[in-house]
């Protein structure tokens, strides 16, 4: 009877530790995120750009107030995280100072393009000094070169867009139509530029 006893206990106990390790090898591990030093979608990011009016060329500066990185966009280093990076821009969120620009902006210029809500593309690192965006605008997708420079934290890019790659020249003169009088110059001559410098800067935290 004893044995019987003692032997029912072992049972019990092998079975209870049997299925405590049950318990345990179901538990699902939990995947562990992992963290880059440098991050495009963690930095300051700043987009300008100046275009041009008149036949003086004189400049009109402005910026996009957002942009999101859609892809990628962290690394070990900062030409890590900037390369492969993958961002779209909404023109919405074009800035000028001047209300009324911004909207002849959003309506004549990017209004008259073909599926330019966002500006979109990706970032390649050429080299040390140079590379390219796949920036796609007005449904056409081009090479934008630009150069670049790197300091500490701070990644400073500059670029010339001729909007001419992009079958843009409809929009060109749209614009100028809508703002005939105020790209005059004392020539009398209303112009509209089609190359827009680009600059960006990006400080990472």
């Amino acid at each position: 009877m004893k044995k019987l006893i003692t032997l029912t206990i072992l049972l019990g106990i092998t079975l209870a530790f049997t299925a405590c390790k049950a318990e345990k090898k179901e538990q699902p591990k939990q995947k562990t995120k992992k963290t880059y030093p440098f991050s495009l979608k963690e930095a300051n990011n700043t987009i300008n750009w100046v275009a041009y009016k008149t036949t003086d060329k004189l400049p009109v500066k402005g910026t996009f107030k957002k942009v999101t990185i859609t892809k990628n966009g962290f690394g070990n280093t900062a030409k890590e995280a900037i390369n492969g990076a993958e961002f779209s821009i909404p023109v919405s969120s074009i800035f000028t100072s001047d209300a009324g620009r911004d909207s002849k902006l959003k309506q004549f210029f990017f209004g008259v393009m073909d599926k330019t809500e966002i500006l979109s593309g990706t970032l390649t690192i050429e080299n040390d000094s140079i590379g390219y965006a796949d920036l796609t605008m007005n449904g056409v997708t081009k090479k934008l070169p630009f150069k670049y420079t790197l300091n500490a934290k701070e990644f400073k890019i500059s670029a010339t867009m001729l909007l001419e790659n992009w079958n843009a020249q409809h929009a060109i003169d749209s614009l100028n139509l809508a703002c005939k009088d105020l790209h005059k110059a004392a020539d009398g001559i209303s112009k509209t530029w089609n190359d827009v410098a680009i600059n960006i800067t990006t400080i990472f935290k």
